[in-house]
């Protein structure tokens, strides 16, 4: 079940984005840190309405992040859709112990279900750039990569910023 996050289960959404940094982190990817994704970053989605918790049995094992704000790294990007009516993906995550059961499609099918309801034109996203299996899964799904940006703070890496159009 995929419900609006609460705030009393923020705590819980950082542990498995935690998990998540440290499972990606034995893989010699090195795309979440101790600065990012934040309780601040959380907190902030939650305000907006923008939070998402992926339940089993009643237990949170991931979260995504749907907003319709673009942020201003996006602005370099050649976009396929004008920059109008669309949604952003955020901070996806799954706790390991939960991955490769079909959980992250889950929220993404989701996302894209959510997109066309609301009358946007695509689906925004970023990626890491050493994160090969990511960039797999979207393309998978029909993301074009379009181009890079970067997150110092996060990585030397660039990331890449993927458009679904609907």
């Amino acid at each position: 079940m995929i419900r609006h996050a609460k705030l009393a289960e923020i705590p819980e959404i950082l542990a498995i984005t935690k998990a998540c940094a440290a499972y990606m982190q034995q893989k010699g990817i090195f795309q979440w840190n101790e600065q990012y994704p934040s309780k601040t970053a959380f907190l902030s989605d939650f305000k907006r309405g923008e939070l998402y918790l992926l339940l089993e049995n009643d237990t949170p094992i991931g979260s995504i992040t749907l907003s319709t704000r673009m942020d201003k790294e996006y602005e370099p990007v050649a976009w396929l859709t004008a920059t109008t009516a669309h949604l952003y993906v955020h901070r996806l995550c799954v706790h390991p112990d939960f991955q490769g059961k079909g959980y992250a499609q889950t929220l993404m099918d989701h996302a894209e279900d959510f997109a066309q309801e609301k009358g946007y034109v695509s689906v925004r996203l970023d990626t890491f750039s050493q994160n090969q299996r990511n960039q797999k899964f979207y393309e998978t799904r029909g993301y074009q990569k379009l181009g890079d940006i970067f997150f110092p703070k996060q990585s030397e890496h660039p990331f890449h910023c993927y458009e679904l159009v609907l």
